[in-house]
């Protein structure tokens, strides 16, 4: 690992830990340092209000030059998320910074939860029945 990658998880690594985001947690893994475990809580009068979700973030090899990569474990009936659990959420694609930390990825998902985007779905089939009403967003 390059010695400024490795100092820069680090740092990421410290901060979550000094001063976690609100209803989530990120431990790392012990045998892997880019690899963190994620538990986040649904926000408060969120369609997750009361859920707990599982999720894997993933530093890959060129961070923080390369975005990081995150998806769910828990399954999740979102518009923003699909059948693989990946997310649909510009900071972790096309606006993508280096000057990103972890905790503002993970805030930026549990905000993409408290107010699905139908407009930039990555579910179609989901986005579909809840624009027509015939369901509400809730986890599966």
């Amino acid at each position: 690992m390059a010695t400024g990658s490795k100092k820069h998880i680090m740092v990421e690594t410290k901060n979550l830990s000094k001063d976690p985001p609100p209803g989530i947690s990120a431990t790392p893994d012990e045998s892997n340092c880019r690899y963190f475990h994620v538990v986040m809580a649904g926000s408060v009068e969120s369609p997750y209000e009361g859920e707990l979700f599982k999720l894997e973030l993933f530093l890959p090899k060129n961070y923080p030059m390369s975005p990081t990569n995150v998806r769910f474990l828990t399954k999740i009936f979102d518009p923003n998320i699909d059948k693989l659990e990946r997310i649909c959420l510009d900071i972790l694609k096309d606006q993508w910074s280096p000057a990103v930390p972890v905790r503002t990825v993970l805030l930026s998902i549990q905000a993409l939860l408290s107010s699905p985007n139908p407009d930039d779905p990555l579910a179609n089939d989901v986005v579909n029945m809840w624009k027509n009403n015939l369901i509400s967003v809730v986890p599966i």
